[in-house]
């Protein structure tokens, strides 16, 4: 079997690949497989995950232990204030790319390469690891589907323009960037907020930004082309009933080491303010962990609250921080799955596929065989283990506009679309027109003067004698009818 472009690409290196990175849901390893190969292979590990940048909350953004981080050098923990909710993807890129393995002695990868030093990068916030990957044109802070994150002295103007309307915004976006605001939802407001802080900030509009990122030599459909010829990437996978299972473990584990604990002080210290108006408070920096939006309600709960009042509230913070849990694994799979595994264009990395769903043979489903993957790369032959099959070119168009006159709602995307006419609502919207028509024909029927013999009523007549059928499908079926 041929090769994928990104393994021939790492085979003609014949090196160690210029970086490994570790894809996976939450709870699914990644930090071990990352520390028991930095210790083999001398590398140091790059944090990519959104929350664990930032000081404080150790237990409920899962930020390795200090046994942990005294077996391998880690980089990009711990090092932002909480009361900071403007850090940005592009902040995290530009101190990552800058600091990417040995703080103060190597300013990039290829330098770290060098030295014999492995740049090892794992976390669960899959942007910040595109944004290592992938060349971008637009320098700006960086909307998506697993966070808030707004920009850095921009990011007010961002936020202001999302106070508006849905509709207002999208109107504005229309005006200045059609293209863009075709493939937008108008509920989608931080996108077009986004969308329009960019035409701001640069002149030109973010639609003509991407279609040039396209154009470029090894660039796609969602970005640029790779900023490193060779990475190879590890993707954690569990079957997920067993997954989720050990989700809930974790954050039993989580409470008993102090988890609420550490909210309550956090939230004591820092958001007490904040969280009066529940709105916003959770939308932004590290206020996004999950946890924080869960137990509002206990910890905002009255003095005057009963022992049984609160252990309710404490109850049922803890099962919404399970539920957070798994959805939130889902999410990231999903991620990886569209923005790795079915990304446009061939400038996507080989993905190895490690299962981890059995923890007592994590050595033999799980370490031995990247361990492998990595030796058979370094001496410049294709592993054994293939990579999953990347179905980018099969990727049908996703950002097209849809208009359902009959919900009246908005469509984006084919598969959404296709999924909406296949939906219980649409049908019923369908069932409940169709009524309407025939209530429309039995009223035209009973107020109508009868045509002369002969004759038949126009397209014209039929509107007239029935105002209330609408211009589209019903007045064609009513005019059918009265034919």
């Amino acid at each position: 079997m041929a090769a994928s472009t990104g393994v021939r690409c790492a085979l003609r290196r014949a090196v160690v690949p210029s970086l490994v990175v570790i894809l996976g849901a939450t709870g699914t390893g990644k930090s071990k497989l990352a520390i028991e190969i930095g210790k083999r292979l001398q590398g140091e590990i790059i944090s990519a995950d959104s929350m664990q940048v930032y000081q404080g909350l150790d237990i409920i953004t899962n930020k390795v232990s200090a046994e942990e981080l005294a077996q391998c050098s880690h980089h990009m923990l711990s090092f932002v204030d909480p009361l900071i909710s403007n850090y940005t993807v592009v902040d995290f890129r530009n101190k990552a790319l800058a600091l990417i393995s040995f703080i103060g002695n190597f300013s990039n990868i290829d330098d770290m390469h060098s030295r014999d030093k492995l740049p090892i990068i794992v976390g669960g916030t899959n942007y910040y690891i595109e944004s290592l990957l992938w060349k971008v044109l637009v320098d700006t802070g960086q909307e998506n589907e697993e966070s808030g994150d707004g920009g850095d002295g921009t990011s007010n103007r961002k936020l202001e323009l999302e106070k508006l309307g849905g509709a207002e915004l999208h109107k504005r976006l229309a005006e200045v960037d059609p293209k863009m605001a075709a493939m937008l939802h108008p509920n989608d407001k931080r996108k077009i907020a986004r969308s329009l802080q960019i035409h701001e900030e640069t002149g030109v509009p973010h639609s003509r930004w991407l279609e040039e990122q396209r154009g470029q030599d090894g660039g796609g459909g969602l970005g640029g082309p790779l900023r490193y010829p060779d990475p190879c990437i590890f993707w954690l996978q569990a079957d997920m009933e067993a997954l989720d299972k050990r989700l809930d473990a974790r954050v039993d584990e989580m409470l008993s080491a102090g988890l609420i604990e550490e909210l309550k002080d956090f939230h004591d210290r820092y958001n007490q303010q904040k969280v009066q108006d529940s709105s916003q408070a959770y939308q932004h920096g590290i206020f996004q962990s999950i946890g924080f939006k869960e137990f509002h309600d206990y910890l905002t709960a009255p003095e005057s609250s009963t022992q049984q009042e609160k252990e309710a509230l404490r109850n049922r913070g803890i099962e919404a921080v399970k539920i957070a849990t798994k959805r939130y694994a889902r999410k990231q799979n999903k991620w990886v799955r569209n923005r790795f595994l079915k990304r446009p264009g061939d400038n996507v990395p080989p993905v190895y596929s490690l299962d981890v769903t059995d923890v007592s043979r994590w050595e033999e489903t799980v370490l031995n065989p990247a361990l492998q993957i990595l030796k058979r790369l370094s001496k410049g032959e294709e592993p054994s283990i293939q990579p999953i099959r990347v179905q980018g070119a099969e990727q049908r168009n996703k950002r097209s506009h849809h208009t359902c006159d009959i919900c009246d709602k908005v469509i984006i995307g084919d598969l959404e679309w296709t999924a909406h006419l296949k939906s219980k609502k649409h049908h019923f919207h369908v069932r409940k027109k169709r009524k309407t028509d025939v209530d429309c024909k039995q009223a035209q029927s009973a107020t109508a003067a009868p045509a002369p013999s002969g004759e038949t009523l126009s397209k014209d007549s039929c509107a007239t004698v029935a105002p209330s059928c609408s211009e589209d499908n019903t007045l064609r079926q009513h005019t059918r009818k009265c034919r």
